[in-house]
């Protein structure tokens, strides 16, 4: 079980209570663990919060009595034997107040079995409001505690793919390869990892999230590596691409466009530009180089307790880059029946500047 000392901050209900009054809400249901998490300092694998203005209270089940005293001792904890649903929705009702209290949900966040518990248990004198996203919004901006466990794992990850790096050579599977980055993560003191590791050979380096095969590794083809670790409850995510032999031209002109599209998106990035307009830089590049086509996903995505968070930075995407934000730059290009080539790295947005967390090396390594 992960039980990581909690990161936590004295202003994140406050800044969670803005919201909420922002939102003209007088309760928030919290039922999406990570931002149970964020808010309260609890990582069970059960649990819902209800925020309001002066209280917090949460709910778990039995598994984790004693855990939850431990994690978030200044929560008000209800073990709960039934749905967490009811229990939640039992207390709304349960509240004194004048009039119809109104409860903020993130829809995206419940199931239709959980939120027709939730709205039947609160009872008719609860006004429910949709609004998406209000944990999520919060976390987009990572405070300087946030950023040094990303550090840690981006370091982390960093130096398990140098070394894993190292081990690739003719007749090693895919399967032996992301054992060792799984492995070696673990024992340099990762959680767990942030997402099953990507180890991808040959033609199959074309499939962007390709899972690893028993196939081997062979001469004169690409490798994409693509790992991530999970520190303090904080994700990395990187990638690298090598080749095993001498790398053809063709090869070595993709690897330098793509390079130089990341490139042209850490120059995009920074405070107050559109998510889009980082997108819009690292496609052109490669529009210009006559591989665009070839570029099928993304340009990059936020980075936190989850390993995809906002802000994405994908086409026409018009959500504002702010400081404190950490995202991805992974910039890629996939030929069918040929292989692909993607550099990924994790970078955070300063007020003047960017900081790059992962110091793998970028360049074409021939193997």
């Amino acid at each position: 079980m992960d039980t990581p000392a909690p990161i936590q901050e004295p202003d994140r209900l406050t800044l969670a209570r803005r919201a909420m009054e922002a939102a003209r809400v007088d309760a928030l249901v919290v039922t999406h663990l990570p931002n149970v998490f964020y808010l309260a300092g609890f990582s069970g694998s059960s649990g819902g919060l209800l925020l309001l203005p002066d209280a917090l209270h949460l709910f778990t089940d039995s598994r984790y009595t004693i855990q939850a005293r431990e994690e978030t001792p200044a929560a008000r904890t209800h073990i709960v034997s039934g749905p967490l649903a009811d229990a939640v929705g039992a207390l709304l009702r349960g509240l004194r107040r004048r009039g119809r209290l109104r409860a903020a949900y993130d829809p995206g966040r419940l199931s239709l079995a959980e939120w027709t518990r939730l709205k039947r248990a609160a009872g008719p004198r609860t006004a429910w409001k949709p609004v998406p996203g209000l944990v999520e919004r919060l976390r987009e901006v990572k405070s300087e505690a946030e950023l040094d466990a990303m550090r840690a794992a981006a370091a982390l990850g960093s130096e398990v793919m140098e070394e894993v790096i190292g081990l690739v050579k003719p007749g090693v599977t895919e399967l032996d390869l992301a054992a060792e980055i799984d492995y070696r993560m673990r024992r340099k003191g990762a959680s767990a990892s942030s997402f099953e590791s990507i180890v991808a050979s040959g033609p199959r380096s074309a499939l962007p999230h390709a899972q690893p095969t028993a196939k081997r590794v062979a001469k004169s083809e690409l490798v994409v590596l693509d790992l991530g670790a999970i520190l303090q409850r904080y994700c990395s995510d990187l990638t690298r691409t090598v080749y095993v032999g001498r790398a053809p031209a063709e090869v070595r002109r993709w690897y330098r466009a793509v390079e130089q599209a990341q490139k042209a998106a850490l120059e995009a990035l920074q405070a107050g530009v559109a998510a889009g307009a980082v997108d819009r830089a690292a496609r052109g590049v490669l529009n210009r180089a006559r591989l665009g086509r070839f570029f099928v996903h993304s340009t990059g995505h936020g980075l936190g307790i989850e390993v995809h968070e906002s802000p994405r930075l994908g086409r026409g995407q018009a959500q504002e880059i702010r400081v404190g934000n950490v995202v991805t730059l992974e910039p890629g290009v996939y030929v069918e029946g040929k292989g692909g080539i993607r550099i990924e790295d994790d970078v955070v947005v300063h007020a003047h500047g960017t900081e790059v967390l992962t110091s793998a090396p970028r360049s074409l390594l021939e193997l």
